[in-house]
């Protein structure tokens, strides 16, 4: 018996089952109103007359095409805010869609990148009354000696939002209504102020607009740079998704509505403040408005209506507050939801009992704010905030194409998509895109953010990822060898049939000189405490008992965990994590039927199709299964491997060594041949034209396995997206080959065995064992992968 582990229970408290929820009182109207704030902010007084100075006239062009790029990720939004109305928003769709540590991580952005918003909007506030003060000659430069004006309102301002948001989500939407009502009135009437001068000065339009696009496109994608992220008020909305009325209807139509607003309104005070401002004959306005940079608007507006500064400065402080209301709003929920699933501490979940309101993550949030707003130098950080939502973004476009593959039609949508998945990977592209311009423009808005991610990672390590899986899925027994090796296996406890995969377990430990990690799951009703299953504990240890004989007997490194859960995959997830597995070997119909698994899987998977015919593999006598003549090999077993270029898998060559070695099959390759511009008809078993450029044959000469022919099927393009003839052509092939055993990669073409029916037929129609690999890809990355490989006629991978 190898040296034992043993661990003790160390359970989560079990809490109430009737903790006070958050409380559905915002109507579609308070939503919308919070969308808007938070995407107006101050940025349509500051942002726009620095727009104007890099892109000119055609600023409403560049607004114009913010809009068309940011409704792909609020398309995303509104698709999942419908589904899944929950406090958290982006940070929990990608808790649901994205391997470990995705969730973690962009949680800790976004509740960073909220936090940074409302300080910046508090000390816009600060700001905005200090010059207020000042245009009413009282004195603002400091209210004592080490206190300024501007922080002091500034703290003061985040306080009083505090206590807002405390008292409860309805007096948060009834405030931050009348405060955008405010907001929009003084926009409106800058508008038609500036509606009036130009109509009793046409002459200066005519001036002011002679040259469109005075900087070029150049200028145009540098204004969108700026301004992109005043786009990002869906974020905001999603997080009331808990307290909003109706959210499957109202969701969606709040981020649209709010975002059609908010457009129109950028556009429009471009437009009049550009169109009613004149110089002179030689200065045209947007030069003007340009060159005065963040205090361009106010100066202009002061050239075409009576007390202009006036109007804009307050229309500027009421938009900051109505903004800091948002973000204060915001904030607490991602940081309630974090806490809610301990990737914060659990107290920040706590809800209070009067008011409904996530009271500790409110105090909390705005803690830090008031410490950014005071101590920190918002400008340099500020910058970071652009690439984290940006970021954040790209992450929830990806969880919305994996989350409607995993549920497909079991989650009730208020709102879908359209064209999927093209509109969010066009959102991914675009996210993406203007993330790395920024990188280029502001590297050290990188530098921050990763920074930041830094530290956030070294935290969910640390102390973060240990409280999240004592809670959901924690080990109540560990036993089993206390050194460890470098390549670890995983294979999930079976109690139907114990045995029937350790041996391919087995195999590959010896062949990497691993370690195997069997893992039993007690599953416990969701409405049950988790220590409920302690009792089972003892029963689950000894049913080690006859695997723990078979792996001793091999001398193999070994551990046994039992884990309770309510969700026997996430205990899985949570031990591919914290035993750091390298491979899962599991049955292939458990893996099908297991989208979850499938997707949020962070290592390596075997999944084992078996008719009972794969003893061959394990007792296979060399000297009565071979005969050696003149030193060349005669083998009596086929190994048919399926191979697709385009799909290449890093598992497959392990499994070409392990049975060269030990049970001496002859090897032939079934190469699928797609994406072939003079392939004009389907043809079985031709001569491979490139022999040179496979690279699994390169594989088999380095290993100088000389037994190994190559066959091949050559799909035309009509066939190529027809995975019924595929699978036909498959069938015929492998009748003609007979094979003893098939190795594959989960795909073949277009198409994929977990998924497609037709190729899961194919299965079902072979007598012998089917070996099937799925390698680790980030979720969207490999179609990305693939598409290059198709663009660059499979060069790019070579």
């Amino acid at each position: 018996m190898p040296e034992s582990d043993d661990r003790d229970l160390h359970l989560p408290s079990t809490n109430s089952l009737h903790q006070p929820h958050l409380v559905r009182s915002l109507g579609l109207m308070d939503v919308v109103m919070v969308g808007i704030a938070g995407m107006i902010g101050g940025s349509i007084f500051v942002l726009t007359g620095s727009a104007i100075g890099l892109a000119g006239t055609a600023v409403i062009i560049v607004f114009i095409l913010n809009a068309i790029i940011t409704t792909f990720t609020a398309m995303g939004y509104a698709e999942l805010g419908s589904a899944m109305p929950e406090a958290g928003g982006g940070y929990l769709w990608i808790r649901q869609g994205l391997p470990r540590p995705n969730a973690f991580i962009s949680g800790w952005l976004a509740w960073f990148a909220h936090i940074v918003a409302g300080s910046l909007y508090a000390v816009g506030f600060g700001s905005f009354m200090s010059s207020l003060l000042d245009m009413m000659n009282i004195t603002s430069t400091a209210l004592f000696s080490f206190i300024h004006i501007d922080k002091l309102v500034a703290v003061l301002s985040i306080i009083a939002f505090m206590y807002i948001n405390i008292r409860g989500a309805s007096e948060t939407g009834k405030a931050g209504t009348i405060v955008t009502i405010i907001q929009l009135g003084t926009i409106f009437l800058l508008i038609v102020g500036g509606i009036w001068s130009i109509s009793n000065n046409p002459q200066h339009w005519e001036i002011n607009f002679s040259d469109f696009m005075p900087m070029g496109i150049a200028g145009i994608i540098a204004a969108m740079g700026l301004t992109f992220i005043a786009f990002e008020g869906y974020e905001i909305i999603v997080q009331t998704g808990e307290e909003i009325k109706n959210p499957k209807r109202n969701i969606p139509r709040a981020i649209f509505i709010s975002l059609a607003i908010v457009v129109v309104m950028y556009c429009l005070v471009a437009l009049v403040t550009i169109g009613a401002t004149y110089i002179s004959d030689t200065t045209p306005s947007w030069k003007f408005i340009g060159d005065n940079g963040e205090l361009g608007i106010m100066k202009a507006a002061n050239t075409f209506i009576p007390y202009g500064s006036f109007i804009v400065l307050i229309g500027g402080l009421v938009s900051t507050l109505a903004a800091l209301n948002a973000t204060t709003f915001s904030s607490a929920r991602v940081a309630l939801a974090m806490g809610r699933h301990y990737n914060l501490p659990h107290r920040l979940s706590s809800i209070h009992i009067k008011n409904k309101t996530p009271h500790v993550a409110t105090i909390i949030s705005c803690i830090v704010m008031t410490i950014m707003a005071y101590m920190l130098p918002l400008n340099q950080i500020a910058i970071a905030a652009g690439v984290i939502f940006l970021l954040l973004f790209t992450q929830v476009n990806v969880a919305v194409i994996t989350i409607r593959r995993m549920y497909g039609d079991k989650l009730d949508y208020g709102y879908k998509t359209p064209l999927f998945p093209v509109i969010p990977i066009i959102g991914i592209f675009l996210n993406l895109g203007l993330a790395v311009y920024l990188l280029i423009t502001e590297p050290l808005s990188w530098g921050i953010t990763a920074l930041w991610v830094l530290v956030g990672f070294v935290l969910y390590r640390m102390y973060t990822f240990k409280k999240e899986i004592e809670h959901y899925a924690p080990i109540i027994t560990s036993q089993g060898d206390l050194t460890r090796k470098d390549f670890r296996i995983l294979l999930p406890y079976t109690p139907e049939n114990p045995d029937r995969l350790i041996r391919y377990a087995i195999k590959f430990a010896q062949e990497n000189d691993g370690e195997i990690n069997v893992l039993r799951v007690i599953t416990v009703p969701a409405q049950t405490p988790l220590s409920a299953g302690v009792a089972f504990s003892e029963t689950a240890r000894k049913s080690f008992g006859p695997l723990e004989k078979i792996i001793d007997e091999e001398s193999i490194m070994n551990h046994y965990l039992v884990r309770i859960s309510h969700d026997p995959t996430e205990a899985i997830l949570a031990t591919i994590t914290e035993q750091k597995i390298d491979l899962l070997i599991t049955d292939f119909e458990t893996l099908r039927r297991n989208k979850k698994l499938q997707t949020l899987s962070t290592c390596n998977i075997i999944a084992i199709k078996t008719t009972g015919g794969d003893n061959l593999l394990f007792t296979a006598n060399k000297k009565e299964e071979n005969i050696i003549q003149n030193n060349n090999l005669i083998t009596t077993k086929n190994l048919v491997i399926l191979y697709d270029e385009r799909h290449q898998s890093e598992i497959i060559p392990d499994i070409i060594k392990w049975l060269g070695k030990n049970s001496l099959f002859k090897i032939i390759i079934l190469h699928i041949n797609t994406n072939t511009d003079e392939i004009q008809n389907d043809s079985l078993l031709g001569q491979t034209k490139n022999y040179e450029d496979i690279s699994i044959i390169k594989y088999l000469e380095d290993f100088e396995y000389s037994s190994f022919e190559i066959s091949n099927i050559y799909l035309s393009k009509e066939t190529e997206i027809n995975s019924e003839k595929i699978s036909d052509l498959i069938l015929s092939a492998l009748n003609t080959l007979q094979p003893d055993l098939i190795v594959t990669n989960t795909n073949i073409g277009k198409f994929n065995f977990l998924t497609n029916l037709h190729l899961q037929i194919l299965l079902n129609q072979l007598s012998c064992p089917i070996i099937i690999t799925k390698d680790f890809a980030i979720p969207v990355v490999h179609g990305a992968k693939l598409w290059l490989s198709t663009l660059f006629k499979y060069r790019l991978l070579k």
